[in-house]
């Protein structure tokens, strides 16, 4: 047997196994990237090795054999996959090849939608009825699935309007939601039961229970962007173009994705694909690619499919968030509160772009859920500027190490670690740790704390290092001469260094109750109690009750805060900062101003010209106002910036919220109305 033929054998059955694990069994083995990489490299060697196709061969072929739990439904017509475009040069080929395939010049509508990172579905109906449901199956035969779907809140169990007589089919794809899958999730871990990978995983395997009532307690949807017609009822026969076909959707009840959109001309279609890859995170649903269609039913007709995809439709993929690589060992890290964090350290793998050589664990739960260990083939999950994070390995029947356990003394210092019964987080409570001190220190002087330039990771452990600091108050006492001398300083260096330490004086005590990183204490509270007091004497000597009283604060905070005010270490610290010169006050000035947001919940999506997202949020809170991170029904309005959050703004829809755009945040400010001009 050649080296091709072998190659081509052994990919056939690599795929086949990963179809029937994805497909059937709904437990991926490997990431998307590597599965389409094992695809092409198929499809390649059987293009360059004609004498060995097989019409069985996976590719050739949509997803797998349908599982013997439910019965089988055959598809009136195919439930094809799509071709994939894994770049724009690609997917510029493919409409070159379109364009001279219908003899049609650049002005061919195109349809650009989302890719939902879910389970395609057919929905028949007959007579205007929900009469059946199935899953693609091999895109022949599918899973009656029937019962289960009659359990999802979007699906119209009654096509209004449709005249009798006529049978259609409704096409399309079951997910999860982000926020819904969060939600299963958290359900998920309070029941002590397994938690699942993604949301892709979680609708398939939710979908296609044999107990519709277990189908019914997960929150699925339906998202259509299809319909076939097998007797067309007179009130359908007028569609002609996708976008036709997605109003009619529409009209029925069901949800279709609202950032679809017809454009006209091949660059048009590709700048709306690149909208998607810089947008994917801002979506309310996973999404895996872009779709690309010729809008004309006509035309699509005329192109028509090969046995797996549609000639008139493309899929182009997005930059891989998911890819496996080796665990090499599992580690520990101690940050400035003293939370004890395991992560693990990876044989380096590019992951949505970037570098990944560790990725988060969360904490020891997590790993013994995940069960992963040293050793481990491991899957690694990177979703835009998110931390790295350790998915689950992948399944293996060889042998494993034995499970990781977390470890009974800090790293840095040896002190024991503790974890507070119904906590999920171990600590190391030595406030003498080296390890806590050097974050607390780096946070400290961090942008959004104390903003202290050239003051960053280095610096400090050098500083520490030496000696010359053990608490942020020693920041205020260095010596320039001292300084100079360090490795990497100089005279101008370590002058800079002090002017900006001297600088960070006259920071407000917001900013440096932020700095000091009291549990629980963050930006929001911080300002609130420092606008309320005014002064650090002031805030010590209040009760837990006048500080919960405090709007945003309540009793959580309130009590994290009093206990490390009433700490003799941190009164020294104090003690020590107020001898440096630090004004430990709330400048009457920065809040000096009318308060026409007195009361007002104003929640901030996406970036507002001439303002950080702390700068917009200090500015409400200036106002009287509160700016709380979601949506709710004490929103008083949300102010719509440039990229904002998909999420945010459905769920104001929904609640009838006003949406003030960005260039109105100003007006609002001034007015404390909610002008949507």
């Amino acid at each position: 047997m050649s080296d091709a033929a072998q190659r081509i054998r052994t990919l056939r059955s690599e795929i086949a196994a990963h179809n029937e694990a994805y497909f059937i069994h709904d437990e991926p083995l490997v990431p998307d990237v590597t599965y389409d990489e094992l695809v092409r490299e198929l499809r390649l060697l059987e293009g360059e090795h004609p004498e060995l196709s097989d019409a069985e061969s996976p590719s050739t072929r949509v997803g797998a054999h349908v599982s013997e739990l439910f019965s089988p439904v055959s598809h009136s017509s195919a439930m094809l996959s799509l071709d994939n475009a894994f770049d724009v040069d690609e997917l510029r080929a493919w409409a070159d090849r379109v364009l001279k395939s219908i003899d049609v010049k650049d002005d061919v509508i195109f349809s650009v939608e989302p890719k939902i990172d879910g389970l395609a579905l057919s929905i028949r109906y007959v007579d205007s009825q929900l009469v059946q449901a199935a899953t693609r199956g091999d895109g022949r035969t599918g899973e009656d699935v029937t019962a289960n779907v009659l359990t999802i809140c979007n699906v119209p169990h009654v096509l209004p309007g449709l005249v009798v007589n006529g049978t259609v089919e409704v096409r399309g794809e079951v997910f999860l939601a982000k926020a819904d899958f969060a939600r299963l999730n958290e359900q998920q871990q309070s029941s002590g039961a397994k938690q699942f990978a993604n949301p892709r995983n979680a609708a398939a395997g939710s979908l296609r229970q044999k107990d519709s009532l277990i189908t019914a307690q997960r929150p699925l949807s339906f998202l259509a962007y299809q319909l076939v017609v097998d007797e067309a009822p007179a009130d359908l026969a007028e569609i002609a173009s996708h976008a036709q076909t997605l109003e009619q959707l529409a009209t029925w009840g069901f949800l279709v994705a609202p950032e679809s959109q017809t454009l006209t001309g091949v660059e048009a279609m590709v700048t709306r694909t690149d909208w998607f890859e810089e947008h994917r995170h801002d979506l309310a649903y996973d999404i895996d690619g872009v779709v690309v269609k010729l809008d004309n039913l006509a035309l699509r007709r005329t192109l028509g499919s090969t046995s797996r995809a549609p000639r008139w439709a493309i899929a182009r993929k997005l930059p891989p968030e998911e890819q496996s690589t080796r665990l090499i060992a599992i580690e520990v890290s101690v940050g400035r509160t003293g939370r004890v964090t395991p992560y693990a350290v990876l044989e380096p793998v590019t992951v949505a772009g970037s570098l990944v050589a560790m990725a988060t664990l969360h904490n020891q739960d997590q790993v013994a859920l995940k069960d992963v260990r040293p050793g481990d083939l491991v899957i690694i999950r990177k979703a835009g500027d998110v931390i790295p994070e350790v998915v689950g390995a992948v399944a293996t029947t060889g042998e494993r190490s034995a499970p990781w356990s977390f470890p009974q003394q800090c790293p840095d210092c040896g002190h024991a670690l503790v974890r507070s019964e119904g906590e999920s987080d171990t600590y190391c409570i030595n406030r003498s740790c080296p390890a806590q001190i050097l974050q607390q220190i780096i946070h400290f002087a961090s942008r959004s704390a104390m903003d202290i330039e050239g003051l960053g990771e280095q610096r400090v452990a050098q500083l520490l290092d030496e000696g010359l600091i053990t608490d942020v108050a020693d920041l205020f006492t260095l010596d320039a001469e001292r300084i100079a001398k360090l490795d990497g300083m100089g005279d101008l260096s370590a002058t800079g260094l002090l002017v900006a330490i001297t600088g960070s004086k006259t920071r407000p005590l917001s900013r440096l109750l932020v700095g000091l990183g009291i549990r629980h204490v963050g930006p929001v509270a911080a300002r609130a109690l420092a606008n309320r007091f005014q002064s650090s004497t002031s805030l010590a000597a209040a009760t837990v009750d006048e500080l919960a009283a405090v709007d945003g604060v309540g009793p959580v905070i309130a009590d994290s805060l009093l206990r490390y005010l009433r700490e003799p270490e941190s009164q020294y610290r104090f003690q020590q900062l107020e001898a440096a010169g630090l004004a430990l006050v709330e400048p009457v000035e920065a809040w000096d101003v009318a308060q026409t947001l007195a009361g007002k919940a104003v929640v901030v999506t996406g970036s507002v010209d001439g303002f950080s997202r702390d700068g917009a949020e200090a500015a409400i809170l200036a106002r009287g106002g509160t700016s709380p991170s979601s949506v709710s029904k004490k929103t008083f309005c949300v102010v719509v910036g440039e990229a904002p959050g998909a999420t945010k703004i459905s769920k104001a829809e929904d609640l009838n919220i006003p949406l003030v755009p960005g260039s109105s945040f100003r007006a609002l400010l001034e007015t404390g109305e909610a002008s949507l001009s």
